[in-house]
């Protein structure tokens, strides 16, 4: 699949996967003869993780530290393990912060809401009086 497949398939840029790879966040990418990246199932595999990493707030450094390991082969199954576990720790408190954050947003629209029926109210008073 060419790069610019991948990047349709995606919905990263090419300039986005070419830099993905130039940083070790995805293995690199197999050519074909002429040179160019001709990406695999594999090399979508990474792509895709990456993405989704990234969605998440996964930083950068610990996804080129997991790819790093994950090169040096089966004896760092633990470490990669660790580190995975380590930035689900962070992905949750960072969604429990979120969580707090959207319930004090809506505790402040509804007091709009509730200020806005007493307006309406008093509004209404006054164009009976």
């Amino acid at each position: 699949m060419t790069i610019a497949e991948v990047s349709r398939r995606y919905g990263l840029s090419t300039d986005t996967l070419r830099y993905y790879e130039r940083i070790g966040l995805i293995p690199k990418v197999p050519r074909n003869k002429s040179g160019i990246r001709d990406y695999d199932e594999v090399s979508c595999g990474w792509v895709e993780l990456m993405k989704c990493m990234r969605s998440a707030g996964v930083q950068i450094e610990a996804l080129i530290e997991y790819v790093a390991l994950f090169q040096q082969g089966d004896e760092t199954l633990g470490a990669r393990k660790a580190l995975l576990m380590e930035q689900r720790d962070q992905l949750t408190a960072r969604m429990t912060d979120m969580q707090t954050s959207l319930d004090r947003l809506n505790d402040k629209i509804e007091r709009y809401d509730q200020n806005l029926v007493v307006y309406e109210q008093t509004l209404r008073r006054i164009q009976q009086d």
